[in-house]
């Protein structure tokens, strides 16, 4: 899955959503990479956190290679819920990374290590609580406003992370990548003087919005095979 997704991006991810009309599912804003530059792309592997460390080795016992370790810390900024050692087992499991809805810490620790982490940012406190676990904590992750499971795929990179069902991924995939092709494209013409704006036609636009209110830019760029906002 990270080699398909190695030339594309999230935001291309998001726009083929879109495009096929797939639920778009973005974790909250703010989740990046310890290491600029940093992406993952794998099955979820689902974790949920009371506070401590014995349910990522409990998810971990089940992982395949090129999972990726989803942590559903409910979003908390008062403690770090992920470190060195966890990282460091997840690596040894053959995930792909780690994706956290919290903070992690041993930051220095994590950048020599080098496998992907993505998180709010880092915070020294690690959990001082430990709540009781419930029955699903290994079968489903809330991320956001979304939940995902097994049966889903994350894409993360510098621009955010998303969440695809693993039996839309291909589609998805597919989609970005003509998407790519149509950008690049576009890029490398406005580049040898050719702008955008001629690239889309957009007196026409203009005009055709003046006779009907109702004709959307996106509209227009669907009619003529453009790709900037999708």
């Amino acid at each position: 899955m990270l080699e398909d997704f190695a030339d594309l991006s999230t935001p291309l991810i998001a726009d083929a959503c879109v495009r096929l009309g797939e639920p778009l599912r973005a974790a909250p804003a703010g989740i990046l990479p310890v290491v600029a530059g940093q992406r993952v792309a794998g099955r979820v592997l689902p974790a949920r956190h009371y506070g401590s460390v014995d349910v990522f080795l409990e998810a971990l016992t089940h992982a395949a290679p090129g999972d990726v370790l989803v942590i559903d810390n409910a979003g908390r900024r008062d403690e770090a819920c992920i470190g060195d050692l966890a990282v460091l087992e997840a690596e040894a499991a053959g995930a792909a990374g780690v994706v956290v809805w919290g903070l992690h810490r041993d930051t220095p620790d994590l950048i020599e290590i080098a496998l992907p982490v993505f998180s709010y940012g880092r915070h020294a406190p690690g959990p001082v609580r430990l709540d009781d676990q419930d029955p699903d904590a290994l079968t489903t992750a809330r991320f956001g406003d979304h939940e995902v499971t097994a049966a889903d795929v994350v894409f993360a990179d510098d621009d955010g992370v998303l969440f695809v069902t693993a039996d839309r991924a291909d589609a998805v995939l597919e989609t970005a990548r003509a998407l790519f092709r149509t950008e690049r494209e576009q890029a490398r013409r406005i580049r040898t003087g050719e702008t955008l704006r001629t690239q889309t036609r957009f007196d026409e636009y203009l005009a055709g919005r003046a006779e009907d209110p109702s004709y959307t830019f996106r509209r227009h760029l669907r009619r003529i095979g453009g790709a900037i906002e999708e």
